[in-house]
């Protein structure tokens, strides 16, 4: 948090998580500098919870949102991606929860990112059925310029507030995307889909005896990465390759 940019502003910094610690740590974490939280919940059902994730900690998510409401961390986003035969008939539910905590809902279409490479497009529930299920509730209105944000937004009966859609499979987003990621491994990627990651371990292990030489490998390594990013994901090309790692082994 205590990073600049070339302005001379403050580095925002962001955190997603699962929430279940949130009580006990969101203290020092504010005191820390964090700008803002994603909490994921894909359901508000505890059987649900259980099924998707080996684990009875619902309650503990739940206490995790109300202290990052308590918080004044803001905006607050909760994220859940909406699946078919899960969780489909709680879009409106979710809604309404995030905005009982004063939060924006975000729902992320199912993407291609599974360990086991068994995602299945009929299983997807895709944006325009989202936001169909979300206008029986609320009439949506479009909120224009979303530049690089992976998010469109809709305001819900006018505003104030809003819910998001992630639609990377159906509505792609590439041609605004300006996003890089790092993995915990230290592998630079373009592209959350790519097939080709940029080492910076043998840069970053390098004796810092040579001075400049660190910094400048990582600024053309950094270059060689953007540079290197594809018009986009192709996820809906038949030639389309699923990347070989998950999104649980590529992070945020």
């Amino acid at each position: 948090a205590a990073v600049t940019g070339a302005d001379g502003r403050a580095v925002q910094v962001a955190m997603t998580t699962n929430g279940i610690r949130l009580p006990q740590l969101l203290p020092a974490l504010v005191e820390a500098g964090l700008d803002r939280l994603n909490i994921s919940i894909d359901t508000l059902r505890g059987d649900r919870f259980h099924a998707l994730t080996r684990r009875d900690r619902l309650g503990d998510v739940l206490a995790g949102i109300a202290a990052a409401q308590a918080s004044g961390l803001r905006p607050l986003k909760l994220n859940a991606v909406a699946m078919r035969g899960v969780n489909e008939d709680e879009l409106v539910e979710l809604v309404e929860f995030a905005v009982a905590h004063g939060a924006q809902m975000r729902f992320i279409e199912q993407m291609p990112l599974d360990a086991g490479h068994t995602w299945d497009r009929s299983r997807m529930v895709t944006q325009d059925e989202i936001l169909t299920a979300l206008s029986a509730r609320w009439a949506l209105t479009a909120v224009p310029g979303r530049g690089g944000a992976p998010a469109a937004r809709w305001l819900l009966d006018g505003g104030p507030h809003t819910v998001g859609v992630i639609a990377s499979v159906t509505a792609p987003f590439c041609g605004d995307c300006d996003r890089l990621r790092l993995t915990a491994d230290g592998q630079l990627r373009n592209c959350l889909f790519s097939t080709t990651e940029y080492d910076l371990l043998p840069i970053l292990r390098a004796q810092t005896s040579r001075g400049g030489a660190v910094d400048a490998g990582i600024d053309g390594m950094l270059r060689s990465c953007v540079f290197g990013k594809l018009p986009g994901h192709a996820i809906n090309d038949p030639a389309f390759l699923q990347p070989a790692r998950g999104m649980n082994a590529i992070g945020g």
